[in-house]
């Protein structure tokens, strides 16, 4: 009976393992090009696959990473980005790129990306950045570990964790960052919190960062424009 009550609990683990992972720890395909195709019958990681038949050189190329982005946000700073959703076969590969200009004195604001490791070689100017640790125990002080890049330094933010980019320097910053994931995803904190829709009950704002309600709505209304 004890052998079979094993056997019987490894199967039910061997089960739930299944059931809970819907991954193999290697690729199973050379490629997942991603295409918007509810006709596909076959979907990895949330997009659907191309036919191998038809995918081309062009699924793995773009281009327009030797031009600054658009500035679509209130600190200055453009970015234009080499993910699943400009390259769609980066698909499953766990990787993506972004190229990051920033003006002199402009700041790439806190935020984390949820979703990815990420690496940053500065290839023009002068950039203080860094990240905080989160607490692990009680009496945890969060930390916080920066450093100022010059062009061919490198720095690395891990995943999840909040960090932050400034140009100190006279002329504008360029920087390539480099993401182990194929959406890293991008969560500005000043945003999140004050930008978000609905709104944050100021009452819970103002407790959360012990000022005064007037000074809540005020830094609210400072961030009436989508989250970028």
């Amino acid at each position: 009976m004890a052998l079979k009550s094993f056997v019987l609990t490894i199967v039910i683990m061997a089960l739930v393992t299944s059931i809970s992972y819907a991954s193999d720890p290697s690729p199973l395909q050379d490629f997942c090009v991603a295409i918007n195709d509810p006709k596909s019958h076959v979907m990895v990681n949330g997009r659907f696959c191309k036919n191998p038949e038809h995918v081309t050189a062009d699924d793995f190329f773009t281009s327009g990473l030797n031009m600054p982005g658009n500035a679509s946000n209130q600190f200055g700073v453009t970015g234009v980005s080499a993910n699943i959703n400009s390259l769609p076969g980066i698909n499953t590969l766990g990787i993506s790129l972004a190229r990051i200009d920033y003006p002199p004195h402009a700041l790439n604001s806190f935020h984390t990306n949820p979703r990815a490791s990420e690496i940053l070689v500065v290839l023009e100017g002068t950039l203080y950045v860094g990240f905080v640790t989160s607490t692990s125990a009680p009496n945890v002080k969060n930390r916080l570990f920066s450093k100022i890049l010059h062009p061919g330094d490198a720095f690395v933010f891990p995943m999840g964790l909040i960090h932050f980019q400034l140009n100190v320097g006279k002329t504008k910053a360029v920087a390539f960052s480099a993401f182990g994931g194929q959406c890293p995803g991008l969560n500005i904190i000043t945003n999140a919190l004050f930008g978000s829709h609905p709104p944050i009950n100021d009452d819970i704002l103002a407790k959360a960062f012990q000022i005064d309600k007037k000074i809540v709505d005020y830094i609210q209304s400072q961030y009436q424009w989508d989250n970028y």
